[in-house]
């Protein structure tokens, strides 16, 4: 072959690859909506936050060909889904804190994929077209509750932690039974007081939950309220006592944290999008992610705890996967 053939050959296969993500291939672009609430931001500092992280990370290094859309407040988030599944998408991730919407586009769609990306309720339906992911946080729930009965039994007299919880459903309790569970690993005799506000968004409720609890002898609060549950951390830091975060590493708000019980779901969504890259992705299901693989665990541990403590919890962390200690579920 003559040299300038040889140079516009070598040209048309680097177009090739720009035009798929640097990979030269015949295959159409895969397409992948994200559908998140409006005004949510990539963020490590918020559950939803994260995922869209995850989203644009995985458009950057996989290739794909991406969409973000935002449901309003007034908006009807189930027209959001179905709009999309007109237009012909390999996948459709939902990131909003509500099951239902996902759900009945699936329904009406079932020649078209979903993905929920934190489900932590029971699939009755197990519909073929619609896959959960699932975290188990209960076992980073179990970690935290074992660092605060540690930090507990260091004080005088009774030894008591406790929770606040917003609502009462699979995606507070399964921290807490976890965190319980922890606890009474690392100090039988502890007391863990649970309390929930019934609020997910006002401040002042969580905050008077702690106050209380705080009040009859708790020496570390667990936040598994959200926005609320940020109440009870700053009543922690004015009480003097260890505040612990929960979803995302809250460390930020102060050195009153002891830690936090964090989930990854950037690191899910990149995953799920992996797999959907490369042909394994599945539906009809849940994939379970868990502390083996780094998707649940704990943010950054103050600075206060003891370096034997943090190897304790190291042994904790190896003994849960490898299965010689099991971890209750809600």
């Amino acid at each position: 072959m003559k040299r300038p053939t040889l140079v516009v050959a070598a040209l048309l296969v680097a177009a090739c690859l720009v035009a798929t993500g640097g990979r030269a291939t015949g295959k159409r672009q895969l397409r992948v909506g994200f559908v998140v609430l409006a005004g949510v931001v990539p963020t490590t500092r918020t559950l939803d936050g994260q995922a869209f992280a995850g989203f644009l990370r995985a458009q950057k290094r996989l290739g794909i060909s991406g969409r973000v859309v935002y449901v309003g407040p007034n908006e009807d988030p189930v027209r959001v889904f179905t709009g999309l599944a007109r237009q012909d998408y390999d996948l459709i991730i939902s990131a909003i804190p509500f099951e239902e919407p996902p759900e009945a586009a699936a329904r009406q769609f079932p020649g078209v994929r979903f993905l929920i990306t934190d489900a932590p309720g029971k699939n009755p339906q197990r519909r073929k077209n619609l896959e959960r992911t699932v975290y188990r946080a209960e076992q980073a729930g179990y970690l935290a509750g074992y660092l605060a009965a540690l930090m507990e039994k260091q004080t005088s007299g009774k030894h008591e932690i406790s929770a606040v919880g917003g609502i009462p459903f699979p995606g507070v309790t399964r921290w807490i039974v976890g965190y319980r569970a922890g606890a009474t690993r690392a100090d039988p005799g502890v007391v863990v007081r649970v309390d929930y506000s019934q609020n997910f968004s006002n401040p002042a409720k969580c905050a008077r939950v702690a106050r209380n609890q705080i009040a009859t002898g708790s020496g570390a609060v667990f936040n598994v309220s959200g926005v609320c549950g940020l109440g009870a951390l700053s009543a922690a830091r004015a009480k003097g006592v260890w505040g612990i975060g929960v979803d995302v590493d809250q460390s930020f708000l102060g050195n009153h944290i002891l830690t936090s019980a964090i989930i990854r779901t950037d690191k899910g969504v990149f995953e799920m999008i992996r797999r959907l890259v490369h042909g394994t992705f599945k539906t009809g299901g849940a994939a379970v992610f868990d502390l083996r693989g780094g998707y649940v665990g704990l943010g950054r541990i103050n600075k206060s705890v003891p370096r034997a403590f943090v190897r304790r919890l190291n042994r904790i962390h190896a003994q849960i996967v490898a299965g010689q200690i099991k971890v209750p579920r809600a």
